[in-house]
């Protein structure tokens, strides 16, 4: 125990407390923040929200759909004769999900649907197989290359020519902000919706991880993290289940996600389980773990190919059709017109869905070409016929997953279905042949799983929520290594294989550098056998470093080693590098036991058999370079090692009475750490002036829409308007109080508009500009519509008010009867004053000479009369002095001041309604009113008013209290004396005390006055009041 006066003061430094203060402001601002989560499919987006009081909530879209059609479409504007209108820096309608796909049979060139595929796709020498499949399917979408990035734009005729055309990106992040503005709108008014987590296939590479991250951050959304579609179902399927404790010999689970949607199909093997790890103190706890041990994928098995199977059936028997052949049609026609393929498109996936549940379809187009109609049917046992190619791929990818686990279909324990397309029958049939029926499970929802998933991975990673803790982990699935320069060749070294985990219990590779001078070397990801770059590393103070270590600790050249680590980045699962660091081994020159050993191991700095163990817990994978070191290095480094050994053999074999053989010095490791600058690889990624011209013309775009909107509604108010002009020309109910020259006035403008908005200026018109028609029309017809409400209004008005003049005249002159009143009672007041005081004074002279005379002894009769209290005249004489009756507030709380006030207000308002009445009635029914509604109604409030302050003064004077006698003994009893008449009170100063508050009663201008009678009811009320109230003395 440390000894009284020695405590260490452990106050906080104000540096320290301001730190902590701006940590929970910033923690307590976080709070309130949500989380998105989005399954961004190739044909839906669905979202999931997360926020304090909103738990895993679907976003509802425009139209309280649950999930949104993944299309954009631009409308363009046009003219009077539907000619497109675009301009430079303007921008047309732009719609999403299915308002967009509506417009496909009108506009094929200005919807883009299914863009997901195209995401970092780019041109080499030829285009890529997936934007020729893409352009395919929707020929009227000018698909074309930006040559600077050699990326995929879409250019749209909405826009001028000179218009850049728009990045898939760009178009996604369109959608993404779409989603968020739903998102904000069900998280409530004011809040932000700014982090999320998308899902992404299994196979994406680096490329279309970045594309669907710069997507996002176009969106203005932060990306906490990119997760796998099967990892996001298995945490779906986790989150609600508890799964057997592997540190008490349970044997784990193992489910494959079976998930074909639109686009692609993977299969995802994953193992449940839950151990017992240290928590807080000596306690434990039970985590569940999810993890990827394997996966299978086929990147065009979906959907979107089941529908392409039907087309081209479609299109086969459409062109068979005598009239075709007779107009020369054939199928390069047909697949060239944009019109006609989209809404072919949007009926084969319909006939897909149904032939789902029903065993056959029919499909009818009308008008399909001039003058030719299109029927067909098809059944189930024909359309999986023509799928059969396709069906014979869905094992594909289940096998490959078990491959990568090293597992065998019997070892799954249920296989789960998530995705759009795994209702197709004939899926599920291969699958059971494949695992068995009994192992087919369809115990989540195929739709919205991976939403809910990708939400609670963002609900785990935000410090706002807490939630039940699941440790998850993914696999790399591509190769990864870095490519370096050494002695003048390009080398290779593999650092991470497909299945490398990612997320938790990841490995970090550390990998040693012959490098002493700043150098550069290269991470990349193998795709397909070929090696694309993902990352460039470029050293910044190495050469500074390793001649530091040589000035400050002797460090020769040849023993400074460069070593840098790297992991697989558990926000995107791409290589990354964690840090680097050079150092040698030098003397060191503490003794045991030293200062600094001591301030060393204080600190956590201790000897390095303490620091490995301390650091057991992390595993570091120390790689070596494929070339061979040389056999002098190899030599030392097996001699260093042994070193501790032989040291300790020749300790032990040493007797007392030998000499002690000298230790060598001991060595420690000084070290520096490596600072360095990365770049990204593969694709072309925009500068950051490029990025930030989409961003500015995203949120110019935005503007345009929110400016549209507001242009809308300023349009349906000037048509409605025009409309009521239009009827208001005509009313006789306002030709009174109009001439015909302003009736004609109002006609021609009226006329004016209507044709100007029939124009091909109207198109072009503002917000402004149509606000200021609507203002031109109002400026005529507004004063006549005044005139007609006036002229309806005012009668009633000014009854009312002749009704309070005439209510407030009787008050007047009930509170004058009641002044006159008070003042005679107090003039009678005064009287009895003086009167009792002539009776007191006889009295008190007749009790003198009472009392020098012979006092009267009691009677036997009266044994209890010295208990009776003494007469009130006799006890007041030598208590408290009697009351004075001189004030006039006694007997009426007004004064002629107060009358004053109301009688000016009276007659001034009295004066004014007689004046404007009379110049009113010389006024003609179409010239402004000088009597005016709201004059009226402020005359009235002002008379109510003056009125509720004469009330509330009667109110708020008490009652005059009464003074109780000193004397604790009773009242004595009345005698026949002349003494007994001074206890009798005047009748107007009773009247005077008994009155109490009157009730409040509130009057407006639109309120009558209350009558004389309802004002003395008022009083009598009030009075009874209080004299129920007082108790008896």
């Amino acid at each position: 125990m440390v000894p009284p006066g020695r405590w260490r003061n452990s106050a906080m430094s104000p540096m320290t407390m301001l730190l902590a203060i701006l940590f929970l402001l910033t923690a307590t601002a976080r709070a309130g923040s949500s989380v998105l989560g989005v399954d961004f499919g190739t044909l839906n987006i669905k979202a999931a929200l997360v926020k304090p009081g909103i738990p895993l909530e679907i976003v509802l879209s425009k139209d309280s759909k649950r999930k949104e059609t993944a299309a954009v479409a631009f409308k363009p504007t046009r003219d009077s004769k539907n000619n497109i209108i675009a301009e430079v820096g303007t921008f047309p309608e732009r719609v999403y999900g299915g308002d967009a796909l509506s417009l496909q049979g009108r506009m094929p060139s200005e919807v883009f649907p299914n863009l997901k595929p195209l995401l970092g796709l780019t041109w080499s020498e030829a285009p890529d197989q997936a934007i020729e499949t893409y352009k395919e399917r929707y020929p009227a979408i000018q698909v074309v290359q930006n040559k600077e990035m050699g990326t995929t734009m879409i250019k749209s005729s909405a826009f001028a020519d000179e218009e850049l055309p728009w990045s898939v990106e760009e178009l996604l992040a369109m959608e993404l902000a779409n989603i968020k503005r739903n998102a904000e709108t069900l998280a409530g008014k004011g809040s932000l919706v700014e982090d999320v987590v998308i899902t992404v296939p299994a196979f994406y590479t680096a490329e279309e991880r970045r594309a669907i991250e710069k997507a996002a951050a176009l969106a203005e959304l932060n990306v906490n993290g990119l997760i796998s579609d099967g990892l996001a179902v298995g945490l779906d399927y986790a989150k609600s289940r508890t799964f057997p404790e592997v540190t008490s010999s349970g044997k784990p689970e193992h489910h494959l996600v079976f998930d074909m949607g639109a686009g692609s199909t993977t299969a995802t093997l994953l193992r449940f389980q839950s151990r017992s790890v240290k928590d807080i103190g000596r306690f434990n706890k039970t985590v569940q773990e999810v993890a990827v041990l394997g996966v299978g994928y086929d990147r065009t098995l979906g959907g979107d190919s089941l529908n392409h199977v039907i087309l081209d059936d479609y299109i086969q028997k459409l062109i068979a059709k005598p009239a075709l052949k007779s107009k020369g049609i054939d199928e390069a026609e047909i697949k060239g017109n944009g019109r006609l393929m989209s809404r072919m498109w949007k009926e084969v996936e319909k006939a897909r869905q149904v032939l789902s549940a029903n065993t056959e379809t029919s499909s009818g187009f009308e008008e399909l070409l001039p003058d030719i109609d299109f029927r067909t049917k098809l059944s189930r046992t024909e359309f999986e016929a023509l799928a059969s190619p396709f069906a014979d791929r869905v094992s594909g990818p289940v096998n490959e997953a078990l491959a990568d686990a090293k597992l065998t279909i019997d070892d799954i324990d249920s296989i789960i279905l998530h995705g759009g397309a795994v209702r197709t029958p004939f899926v599920q049939k291969k699958l059971e042949d494949l695992a068995g029926a009994a192992k087919i499970r369809g115990n989540v929802n195929a739709d919205e799983s991976a939403v809910f998933g990708a939400a609670f991975k963002g609900a785990g990673l935000s410090p706002s929520f807490k939630v039940k803790e699941i440790r998850d982990s993914d696999i790399a699935l591509y190769p990864a290594g870095i490519s370096y320069i050494d002695g003048g060749k390009e080398r290779k070294q593999a650092l991470f294989t497909t299945t490398s985990p990612v997320g938790y219990n990841a490995a970090t590779k550390q990998f040693t550098f012959k490098d002493t001078e700043d150098f550069t070397f290269d991470l990349y990801q193998s795709v397909d056998n070929i090696n694309r770059p993902v990352l460039k590393v470029q050293t910044d103070n190495l050469t500074a470093s390793v001649k530091a270590l040589n000035t400050k600790f002797g460090c020769e050249q040849k023993d400074v080693t460069t070593k840098f680590s790297f992991r697989l980045n558990a926000l995107n699962g791409l290589p990354d590098v964690v840090g680097g660091f050079v150092s040698c081994e030098v003397d060191n020159t503490l003794t045991p036991g030293s200062v600094g050993d001591s301030v060393k191991d204080w600190l956590g700095l201790g000897k390095k058999k303490d620091q490995d163990s301390a650091d057991g817990d992390e595993s570091v994978e120390e790689l070596e370079a494929e070339e061979p070191a040389s056999s002098t290095s190899k030599s030392a480094a097996k001699s260093a090692t042994k070193s501790p050994k032989s040291s300790k053999s020749l300790k032990g074999s040493a007797t007392p009475s030998s000499s002690k053989v000298p230790e060598k010095p001991k060595k420690r490791t000084e070290t520096i750490q490596v600072a360095f600058s990365t770049s990204t690889q593969g694709n072309p990624q925009p500068s950051p002036e490029e990025f930030k011209r989409m961003r500015e013309r995203l949120a110019a775009f935005d503007r345009s829409d929110r400016a549209r909107l507001a242009r809308e509604e300023a349009l349906n108010v000037l048509e409605s308007f025009t409309y009521y002009v239009r009827d208001f020309v005509d009313n006789e109910d306002y030709s009174s109080v109009s001439t015909k020259d302003q009736r004609t006035e109002i006609s021609k403008l009226l006329a004016t508009t209507q044709e100007w908005m029939e124009s091909s200026e109207f198109a072009k018109a503002t917000e402004a500009v149509l606000k200021d028609k609507l203002a031109a029309l109002k400026k005529l017809v507004t004063p006549i519509q005044s005139r007609r409400k006036q002229d309806l209004e005012r009668p009633s008005k000014v009854k009312a008010l002749r009704s309070s003049l005439e209510q407030t005249q009787k008050l007047m002159e009930m509170v004058q009867d009641q002044i006159e009143r008070a003042s005679a009672a107090q003039s009678k007041a005064s009287e009895y004053e003086a009167s009792r005081s002539e009776a007191a004074a006889a009295s008190a002279i007749e009790s003198g000479d009472n009392d020098s005379s012979t006092t009267d002894a009691p009677s036997p009769s009266d044994d209890f009369a010295d208990l009776e209290e003494p007469d009130a005249s006799t006890s007041s004489s030598t208590t408290d002095a009697p009351p004075k009756y001189t004030d006039p507030a006694d007997f009426s709380p007004y004064t002629d001041a107060d009358l004053t006030d109301v009688k000016e207000i009276y007659e001034s308002v009295s004066t004014w309604l007689e004046e404007k009445e009379a110049q009113q009635k010389e006024l003609k029914s179409y010239e402004d009113p000088v009597l005016l509604v709201k004059d009226i109604e402020a005359k009235a409030a002002r008379l109510s008013t003056v009125i509720q302050d004469l009330l509330y003064k009667k109110m708020k004077t008490p009652p005059k209290p009464k003074k109780s006698s000193t004397s604790k003994n009773k009242p004595a009893k009345k005698t026949k004396t002349k003494a007994s008449a001074s206890t009798t009170e005047a009748p107007g100063a009773e009247e005077s005390a008994a009155e109490e508050k009157p009730h409040f009663s509130t009057v407006t201008g639109d309120d009558d006055m209350p009558t004389e009678e309802e004002i003395l009811q008022m009083v009598a009320d009030a009075k009874a009041k209080q004299e129920e109230g007082h108790d008896e003395l």
